[in-house]
């Protein structure tokens, strides 16, 4: 038996997954034929309240055309120092729209309205133009935090004011709604466009969602095929992704569970030095000096379990759809084992 621990994107449809796929009806989306793509767009339109959709093949596809369509080269975009956007898309915010990014130093991920405020450059020549915030929720990097409604609302009103565009990279949002009393449609009346992610906690194979108004999805329609991402017949993905949406969203709550458990049991270790607080399916830790990552992460793939470095002295377990509850006491038994 192999534990994966590496990420929540390591997970494989489920026996009724894969009937969902075969069963699909197919067309051709470039032709924006495909019946399953276009069910799967307008349900998630629906689900928060936009005028419209565009199916794609990642999260970071989504984001890119995002930032794309709201900004002009030369421009700048406001995000935490650790969003995905930054850190894990190859560069694509200047290689693909000719903006800079300012980076600024949230609280475990998350921005305030206050630094959005101090951060917006003044209309000045010889600066760059502010034209986007763009928020990750939850926050990879920052252990899987997410934002309260009262904070993403204090933002939408700051970019309103100051006439900026705000985006959000869902990657993992519904692990944020279930933690949450807000929903999708109060989350869709915030955003000029949300990002929304299948393939992660949903347990979907591939794929993401971008939302927006009718404008906005036609503008990426065009832009998904010149960054290459028109697909042909995609529906028996696009199926995979209704299906997760209409039975693995409250099952999430059983991921952070365990992610919360594992801290738990964890916080015990000799060789912790330290553990983020786990609020979601993530869980990044710090090794004391005394064991190296390598070591660490050799000593688990020993025993089938896999994990990956995240820093320095840091590791990220993520829990998901495939990481059961005898796996959970397997990995505690062999965490307590490790010296």
């Amino acid at each position: 038996m192999i534990i994966d621990l590496r990420s929540d994107t390591v997970t494989k449809p489920t026996k009724k997954m894969l009937e969902a796929m075969f069963n699909a009806k197919v067309g051709d989306d470039v032709f924006n034929e495909d019946p399953t793509i276009i069910a799967l767009e307008k349900k998630v339109a629906k689900l928060f309240g936009k005028e419209s959709a565009l199916f794609c093949p990642s999260g970071t596809m989504t984001n890119q055309i995002a930032i794309k369509i709201h900004t002009q080269p030369g421009d700048e975009v406001l995000c935490d120092a650790t969003a995905h956007i930054y850190n894990y898309e190859g560069g694509g915010i200047s290689f693909n729209s000719g903006v800079q990014a300012k980076l600024i130093q949230g609280e475990r991920g998350r921005i305030s309205a206050k630094q959005i405020e101090e951060s917006i450059n003044p209309t000045f020549d010889w600066l760059t133009k502010t034209s986007l915030v763009a928020i990750e929720n939850t926050a990879n990097r920052a252990g899987g935090s997410y934002y309260s409604l009262k904070q993403m609302q204090e933002l939408a009103s700051v970019c309103k004011k100051n006439k900026l565009k705000y985006h959000l990279d869902g990657a993992r949002i519904f692990n944020a709604i279930v933690e949450n009393n807000y929903t999708t449609k109060q989350l869709g009346s915030l955003f000029n466009s949300i990002s929304v992610c299948l393939s992660k906690g949903l347990g979907a194979p591939a794929g993401s969602v971008l939302v927006g108004d009718a404008d906005f999805i036609k503008q990426a329609r065009r832009v998904r095929k010149v960054f290459g991402g028109g697909m042909r017949q995609a529906g028996y993905i696009a199926a995979a992704g209704i299906y997760a949406l209409d039975n693995h969203i409250q099952r999430l709550k059983e991921d952070h569970k365990r992610a919360k458990q594992l801290a738990k049991t964890m916080s015990k270790l000799s060789y912790i030095d330290n553990i983020l607080p786990v609020d979601t399916n993530i869980l990044i830790f710090n090794l004391n000096n005394k064991l190296s990552p390598e070591k660490f992460v050799k000593q688990l793939s020993d025993k089938n379990i896999k994990a990956v470095g995240f820093g320095k002295q840091a590791i990220r377990f993520v829990t998901h759809l495939d990481f059961t509850d005898d796996m959970l006491t397997k990995v505690e038994k062999t965490l307590k084992s490790i010296k």
